[in-house]
């Protein structure tokens, strides 16, 4: 027998994590389902920047750098980050963006293993890794960047191969990985491994550390809730910090920046991975959407983000019949914290629900992405998500040209 709504409402009841939500501000009457692309506002963040804004930058002024640990911030609030994936403290550091980070760490993974050119990715990883990857190889004569289908990775690296560069969710499917499996198939090449962690981090389980991860990067934007464009995170594994060198040698990265020498010297520990000056209003966002995992656990959040994808795919296979193809893993111990859907008409069904105030977002050719964020996320709100789904299929309301017309984001 399905369940009903009241059933959903005694999950929420019975939810360890449903005191989470009251962290956040969502108005009234959305059903958010993107925060795998964008998480919610924290409802501490406004208040916060304001203290920031008119405080210490407008009354304290350049002192805050000393007087309210400003130049500490991207070490501070890589502490914060390592728990959510099994890192220590010290191994975390909060700057720049994923696209700049996955340079660095690329570019220093080549440094690292001299005489090896090629560095492997998945075909149809995130653009923005495979772009960077482009870019790297086209100013370093020799760099050969070798994608293959994800069933060919194992059998890719080979004695030339520097790098392996995975996305441990896949940003359309959010098929998962075994992190442990490929990081070890790399090491048994003798390569390195760089994972970007954008669409698991703060939804997925994450233990760096026991996997033997080499390198990392993610984002503070999606299950961070650090805000639009928010600054990325890497990861350097301690046993290679003395080894890493970094191809943007700024001036914060250096031993002793405020000598103000001429020639470059390498700070030690992760800070050596810094660039450029840090933004304080943008490290102060994502410091009040780290908070929001104060007292949570992750296995809590795993489990949670499973069985609201389990409940959401179920719903929509009994409300919505052969309407739609299944875009991700069934199984969820091996899909990321998203569901998605498959439809030639996706886009215009998406933008549909989007009207209903259902939030989820699409992805060509045709994929329409529900993410499920655990801290926010209701059953209730999947249970209500489902049944919009349903009633814009049965009473073609997506076929209304307004929701054939393209945005500039999608």
């Amino acid at each position: 027998m399905s369940l009903t709504r009241a059933d959903f409402e005694q999950m929420d009841a019975d939810d360890a994590l449903a005191f989470a939500r009251d962290r956040f501000s969502i108005p009234d009457g959305l059903i958010y389902l993107d925060g795998n692309s964008l998480g919610v506002l924290p409802a501490a963040t406004p208040a916060r920047m304001k203290e920031m804004v008119e405080r210490e930058w407008g009354e304290d002024l350049i002192s805050s750098w000393n007087k309210h640990g400003w130049m500490d911030m991207p070490l501070d609030l890589g502490a914060k980050v390592a728990p959510l994936i099994g890192a220590a403290p010290e191994e975390v550091l909060v700057a720049d963006t994923v696209s700049i980070n996955i340079y660095k760490l690329a570019a220093a993974a080549l440094k690292m293993r001299p005489g090896r050119k090629v560095i492997v990715t998945e075909t149809g990883n995130f653009p923005t890794d495979l772009y960077m990857l482009q870019g790297l190889a086209e100013f370093h004569d020799g760099v050969e960047v070798r994608a293959v289908a994800r069933e060919n990775i194992p059998e890719a690296l080979d004695d030339d191969v520097a790098l392996l560069l995975l996305t441990h969710a896949h940003y359309k499917t959010g098929a998962l990985f075994d992190m442990q499996a490929m990081t070890k198939a790399a090491h048994d090449a003798g390569a390195l491994t760089l994972w970007d962690l954008s669409h698991s981090t703060g939804a997925v389980e994450l233990d760096l550390q026991a996997a033997r991860c080499d390198l990392a990067v993610g984002c503070g934007y999606k299950y961070l809730n650090g805000g639009p464009g928010a600054p990325g995170f890497l990861f350097i594994a301690k046993r290679h910090l003395d080894d890493f060198h970094t191809p943007l040698s700024g001036w914060l990265g250096h031993a002793k920046p405020f000598e103000f020498v001429d020639d470059y010297a390498p700070a030690s520990g992760v800070r050596r991975a810094m660039c450029s000056s840090p933004s304080i209003l943008a490290l102060t966002a994502l410091e009040e959407g780290l908070k929001t995992f104060d007292g949570v656990d992750m296995a809590d959040i795993r489990a949670k983000s499973r069985r609201l994808g389990d409940l959401f795919i179920q719903l929509v296979e009994e409300r919505c019949g052969e309407e739609f193809e299944l875009g991700c893993a069934r199984d969820s111990e091996w899909r990321g914290s998203q569901v998605s859907l498959r439809h030639k008409d996706g886009y215009a069904i998406m933008q549909a629900i989007i009207a209903r105030g259902v939030i989820g977002d699409f992805r060509d050719p045709d994929i329409l992405r529900f993410g499920f964020t655990p801290l926010y996320t209701r059953f209730v709100d999947v249970h209500d998500a489902a049944a919009h789904l349903a009633e814009v299929m049965e009473t073609g309301e997506w076929r209304e040209p307004r929701f054939a017309e393209r945005a500039a984001v999608t």
